[in-house]
């Protein structure tokens, strides 16, 4: 079974968080969800989400994926989290999955995982950044290599899909795809 990190910020986008959640769970998935602190997480919108641990307290486990929710200002929190920054250069040295969706793709780029790589955000994130290495798309999910990126609240879907069919494959994708019927 595969083991999937959530990290979840004050002010994350809570459609992302939810639906990323949600699907990998239908998939059979182990997800972890972790605070950057302790306690709820209260998402942009206002909705109160529990975490299941901290980022602390699960920082020498191991994970197959780590995938970021956007939103603002958790993408922010995301980014400028010391912790989080060396669970994600770890894991990409170790050649596994990172994934963020939305405004997240920042925290990516502060850990310079970003770089000379081809990735997409919501309008603007990544054109906002200065480094003029990425490749920035406008494509609904980009993968390059090990590190896939997604657009927004309105892609969490297709992007969740995504990341299950890497890393449980095609069938069990779309075994999850016909139970959401749409």
């Amino acid at each position: 079974m595969s083991r999937v990190l959530v990290p979840l910020a004050q002010g994350c986008e809570e459609l992302e968080a939810i639906t990323i959640t949600d699907l990998m769970v239908r998939a059979g998935i182990e997800v972890v969800t972790a605070g950057l602190d302790e306690g709820p997480v209260v998402a942009a919108r206002g909705t109160t989400i529990v975490p299941q641990t901290t980022l602390t307290q699960i920082y020498d486990q191991e994970f197959d994926m780590v995938v970021l929710p956007g939103g603002l200002p958790g993408a922010d929190h995301l980014r400028d989290d010391a912790t989080l920054q060396d669970i994600m250069k770890r894991h990409a040295a170790g050649q596994k999955y990172l994934a963020a969706i939305c405004a997240a793709p920042k925290a990516l780029e502060k850990a310079g995982l970003l770089n000379n790589r081809t990735a997409t955000s919501f309008p603007g994130v990544l054109d906002s950044l200065e480094n003029d290495t990425i490749i920035v798309s406008t494509a609904a999910i980009e993968q390059d290599g090990n590190i896939i990126t997604s657009r927004g609240p309105g892609t969490a879907m297709d992007f969740t899909l995504k990341l299950i069919e890497l890393l449980e494959g095609t069938e069990k994708m779309q075994q999850v795809d016909r139970s959401l019927v749409r």
